[in-house]
């Protein structure tokens, strides 16, 4: 079953309701698919295989993602923040692609790729002329959804999900037309993330109205949320501490919101301990996925928040992403494919319907019975899914692996600590010295000799801290993402 299917359920079921935009001048259900079925018969017209769209958030994001998948076209909304340079090489990288770009980037664009180039308002209103695409089913083996991954490590991957992949996730985790007629939804998260994409068809299937926050900043998402009267939105770690830090100097009374998920990055629990606690009426939900998984393969609920923070013998879960949903396999291994024991650190496989793995002119997939190696350090225990960071993150300091989460869960007790990462140097004697790299609360004090004592007290000493150094902020991704190779190349002359 291909998408259009799924975006046909919602028109037949709730053609009525407003789902784009907000609750006064948004669109329609009908309104919102028969322009999408314009710009359909649009990317047909124009024989293109891929829309490449370099925009912000807004409602004229959903309105050309529901016309690719309709045509049965590819869509690949590119990260708008990279260099004009970098951004030609995805675009080149996409088969026949019409790029589709705000205005800011449009013309410079123009310049670089030789393809055509229109703004995302002129593409949609140009479209409103033509008959639109009706009944024309798409291969559920065809490729929706092209994602280039955050690369923190190396250089970007175009992931390939197919209309299959992302109905598995849909049918899954999403139960259909489930939010109330006044339920709404706030997305910051960019369409490049595989978290604004899963929002911009889950909301869909699940009949909720989306309101979209072109530029994140705490002031303008308290506001939106306030005004317009938001019941469920999605954070990355980095807005939801910006947040956090704005309503206890500047309480306001969100009276309608009711549940924020979180996810894409570790969360630190002084932070998810913090926000519990400013917000007891909201309904917390840690969302654990890969863009290679078409979004989320593991939750941890409301009622797992509440029990951690009831229960201190079961505090340590909010550390977790919670279980497995519906329909996904997980499995940890060590480095020879072997499943290891209860509580034990491996890497971590996924398998479902949903899962991809597979790359646009790059090497990749699954093995020969579906399983897919994430390169997730992970280990399970009471059925519960703990992520302790990236594999290539492993430090080797005098033979022995290092884990940089879990010195990094040690730091972030400090009191004035604002942000904490560990990386590893090289060192001819050690092989690689352990480097703590810390934001500082403003107006807060701290020495390196205070990081050394208080990791000492908590840690072996070949896991404490060889060098303490001071940022103003750390290098990340949109989504919060550390990006440890820029802070390695920014203190790799560090020593003891």
């Amino acid at each position: 079953m291909g998408l259009e299917t799924v975006l046909e359920m919602s028109e037949m079921t709730i053609p009525e309701r407003v789902i784009l935009g907000s609750q006064k001048e948004g669109l329609t259900v009908s309104d919102a698919i028969g322009r999408s079925r314009r710009v359909a018969t649009a990317l047909r017209t124009r024989g293109v295989e891929s829309v490449a769209y370099v925009g912000v958030n807004g409602v004229e994001l959903p309105q050309i993602a529901y016309g690719a998948i309709l045509a049965g076209v590819s869509f690949a909304p590119l990260n708008y923040r990279l260099s004009l340079a970098q951004l030609a090489e995805l675009v080149q990288q996409l088969p026949s692609p019409l790029l589709v770009a705000d205005a800011r980037y449009a013309s410079e664009l123009a310049r670089l790729v030789e393809v055509e180039v229109i703004e995302p308002k002129d593409l949609i209103e140009r479209s409103q002329v033509l008959e639109p695409l009706v009944d024309d089913p798409v291969r559920d083996d065809a490729i929706a959804l092209i994602l280039f991954t955050s690369g923190t490590t190396s250089k970007p991957k175009g992931v390939a999900l197919s209309h299959r992949h992302l109905s598995s996730y849909l049918f899954n985790t999403v139960e259909f037309v489930s939010a109330d007629e006044k339920d709404s939804t706030l997305i910051s998260t960019p369409a490049y993330h595989i978290a604004g994409m899963g929002a911009l068809l889950s909301n869909f299937y699940a009949g909720r109205r989306m309101n979209y926050l072109s530029a994140f900043t705490p002031e303008d998402w308290v506001d939106l949320v306030s005004r317009d009267g938001i019941t469920n939105v999605m954070l990355v770690p980095t807005m939801l501490a910006r947040i956090v830090d704005h309503l206890a100097v500047n309480p306001v009374e969100l009276s309608r919101l009711r549940t924020i998920a979180y996810g894409g990055a570790k969360m630190p629990l002084p932070l998810i301990e913090k926000a519990l606690d400013l917000l007891p009426d909201i309904d917390f939900v840690n969302a654990y996925g890969l863009t290679e998984t078409s979004s989320t393969i593991a939750l941890l609920g409301p009622e797992d928040h509440r029990e951690a923070l009831e229960d201190p013998a079961k505090r340590v879960r909010l550390t977790s992403v919670g279980r497995p949903v519906p329909g996904v396999e997980v499995n940890i291994r060590d480095e020879f494919g072997n499943e290891v024991p209860e509580d034990t650190e491996g890497i971590l496989w996924v398998r479902g319907p949903q899962v991809s793995g597979k790359y646009i002119n790059s090497a990749g997939g699954t093995t020969e019975d579906g399983w897919f190696i994430t390169g997730d350090r992970a280990r399970l225990r009471e059925g519960y899914l703990y992520i302790e960071g990236r594999s290539d993150d492993m430090i080797i300091r005098g033979g022995e692996n290092v884990s940089p989460a879990e010195i990094e869960d040690v730091l972030h007790e400090l009191p004035s600590v604002e942000e904490a990462a560990i990386i590893g140097l090289p060192d001819e004697e050690w092989g690689e010295l352990i480097c703590a790299v810390l934001v500082v609360k403003a107006g807060a004090q701290l020495s390196e000799d205070d990081v050394i004592e208080h990791c000492r007290a908590r840690l072996r000493g070949s896991k404490t801290p060889d060098a303490v150094v001071f940022s103003e902020e750390l290098p990340r991704t949109h989504t919060g993402k550390l990006l440890r190779r820029d802070l390695k190349a920014m203190f790799s002359g560090t020593r003891k």
